[in-house]
């Protein structure tokens, strides 16, 4: 606590509190898709490839515009919609380069209401062996009949890397609808609020208006009848 304003260390009016990416849900998701973007990486991608390299990227760019933007956005909601959509567009980079990896591998691109699909948004997974359980369990049901429940033909077409692909998919359409909906709570507060300058100016124009009123007027001279 800061004895001089009575706030947290870190927050002033004129700072208001920010860099709570941490809490934030869209945050949470896009590391978890860099996390597993590194693994199917090294399993499934070529090492050295250009792709390969362009894939961790684009899924470390998404959760770290993220993070830069929450920080920056004490002082610049400019730049916090601008980092924020600059983390949107690299999941969407992201986003293709699954999608071609699953066209250029002769793999199906499930459709969203898959059951296995539908499984995985069921465990809302948060961690990285969370969806790697997944992939096994799935596998467990498309290799047939290991506890007595036979997959369906379905099933059995997909393979461990057809499973982490439509898997990351699935948790980068749910990132970037979030950023979606996060750019527009942000861009509203910005036409509502306005940014640091505007702040700054309500702020500086309210403490004179307070100072104006704290001052006594002076007190008038006597009447000169009233002088002996």
């Amino acid at each position: 606590m800061d004895d001089t304003t009575g706030k947290p260390h870190g927050e002033s009016d004129v700072i208001p509190p920010h860099g709570g990416f941490r809490k934030l849900l869209s945050f949470q998701k896009a590391r978890l898709i860099y996390d597993v973007t590194v693994l199917f990486c090294d399993r499934y991608v070529e090492r050295g490839s250009r792709t390969r390299d362009q894939m961790v990227q684009a899924a470390r760019s998404g959760a770290q515009n993220i993070a830069e933007g929450s920080q920056a956005s004490g002082t610049t909601k400019k730049i916090e919609i601008n980092l924020t959509n600059i983390a949107r567009s690299s999941l969407e980079e992201l986003r293709l380069d699954y999608e071609d990896f699953l066209r250029h591998h002769g793999l199906p691109q499930l459709p969203a209401d898959h059951p296995s699909l539908m499984r995985l948004k069921a465990k809302r997974p948060d961690t990285l062996e969370e969806v790697r359980a997944w992939v096994r369990a799935e596998r467990g049901r498309a290799v047939g009949d290991v506890q007595g429940q036979p997959g369906t033909d379905a099933e059995k077409l997909l393979s461990s890397a057809a499973l982490a692909a439509n898997g990351a998919l699935t948790l980068l359409n749910l990132c970037c609808h979030l950023l979606d909906r996060q750019v527009a709570s942000q861009a509203a507060a910005f036409e509502k609020d306005g940014g640091f300058s505007e702040r700054l100016y309500r702020i500086r124009k309210k403490a004179l208006e307070k100072r104006r009123r704290s001052r006594k007027p002076p007190d008038d001279p006597k009447p000169l009848e009233n002088q002996p």
